[in-house]
């Protein structure tokens, strides 16, 4: 198999830890950052495809949402009591930072 020359640029003090760490393993730099680079990808593709699942499932919910308006609807649902639809603007209000009071933290009111 053909190899490839790939040229890195590193501050001196970089380069000798470096070589430091290749020495200790019984490496050459080529081969030791070779190593290193293969196993960095291979714990970056690991969780890509351990959060793959929940990545999908925000980017389906981001796609639900799209077409949503962010201001709550004014009118009370009609399957709650009012106690309830008060609990819920409630809870939308410490969501979105509200206090109990309605304002937001650092906020002038």
């Amino acid at each position: 198999m053909a190899k490839t020359r790939i040229s890195i640029s590193l501050d001196q003090d970089q380069a000798e830890r470096i070589r430091q760490h290749a020495e200790r393993a019984g490496m050459d730099v080529s081969a030791y950052l070779v190593h290193a680079a293969t196993r960095q990808m291979a714990e970056s593709e690991a969780i890509e495809e351990q959060f793959a699942e929940v990545d999908a499932l925000i980017a389906r919910a981001e796609r639900a949402a799209d077409g949503l308006s962010a201001e709550p609807a004014r009118e009370p649902a009609a399957e709650l009591t009012e106690q309830e639809r008060l609990e819920v603007e409630e809870a939308l209000g410490l969501v979105r930072g509200q206090d109990r009071q309605g304002r937001r933290p650092g906020h002038s009111a």
